[in-house]
């Protein structure tokens, strides 16, 4: 399945990376073990921040997602699932509607 995750990294943690001269390597490899579909660095409420789409086969490859970036950067993430347009549309809503209302 598809996910969002949301990645708060605290400043001061990434700014040692930054000055020690890791920060890119450190991101390479992160991104080069979760092969991330896409991926774009912002920024939240003032932290730098990274946003990934992902797919996850099994619930327990999440910590093989999150840990590189609790323990590099004491990051905070989050897990959304997310659907294309198609695989809403093959939900079954109408299904559910005369199921639930």
């Amino acid at each position: 399945m598809r996910m969002l995750m949301h990645v708060k990294i605290p400043n001061a943690q990434f700014n040692a990376a930054v000055k020690d001269g890791t920060v890119g390597q450190k991101i390479h490899r992160v991104l080069e073990d979760c092969k991330p579909e896409a991926v774009y660095f912002t920024e939240y409420d003032g932290h730098r921040g990274v946003i990934l789409i992902v797919n996850v086969d099994q619930s327990a490859k999440v910590p093989d997602l999150a840990e590189p970036w609790f323990l590099l950067f004491d990051a905070d993430v989050q897990f959304h699932i997310v659907m294309s347009p198609e695989e809403l549309g093959r939900a079954g809503l109408e299904l559910l509607a005369k199921k639930w209302y």
